[in-house]
């Protein structure tokens, strides 16, 4: 399984969830490659931000040696999944699709969140709220490991 985490600038949000897969990935000895990238490439070449940083590092996960990067037409080939942190994520990629087998493997990754009403992660670049971000991602990468751990074992 490929999977690509997609925020708007690919420095706090969507490194934040590769973070948190990559380390759930280890833990679950799962064969699963992950990555991420940015919308806008307004931080192309970047490390994360420092407090998405710290953030996972307190939760013991090293986002530390990512580099931001913008997604790509060839992603669509390349991952089985995309996960998207907004609205405005969602359309800005599905806008880069060519065709309805790839507008497929794009969702919402709050979708798998059970545990919240919420549809979007909030973007604490200008709030601050790496904590609740990286709790709604947490428990939404469960849902998407259980999911689609079921969909690896049928196939």
């Amino acid at each position: 399984m490929k999977v690509l985490m997609v925020c708007l600038g690919n420095i706090c949000r969507s490194p934040m969830a590769q973070g948190i897969l990559e380390a759930k990935v280890e833990k679950y000895h799962l064969d699963w490659s992950i990555d991420s990238a940015g919308t806008s490439g307004w931080h192309d070449g970047e490390h994360p931000d420092q407090r998405a940083i710290q953030t996972c590092l307190k939760n013991g996960i090293n986002i530390r040696d990512q580099i931001s990067r913008k997604i790509r037409p060839i992603d669509f080939s390349a991952f089985d999944l995309i996960l998207v942190m907004d609205q405005s994520n969602y359309d800005n990629v599905i806008k880069l699709t060519s065709h309805p087998k790839e507008r497929a493997k794009v969702q919402l990754i709050l979708d798998y969140n059970k545990n919240t009403q919420r549809r979007e992660v909030p973007d604490p670049y200008f709030d601050n709220s790496f904590d609740v971000v990286y709790e709604l991602l947490d428990e939404a990468i469960e849902e998407v490991i259980a999911a689609h751990r079921k969909v690896e074992s049928v196939t």
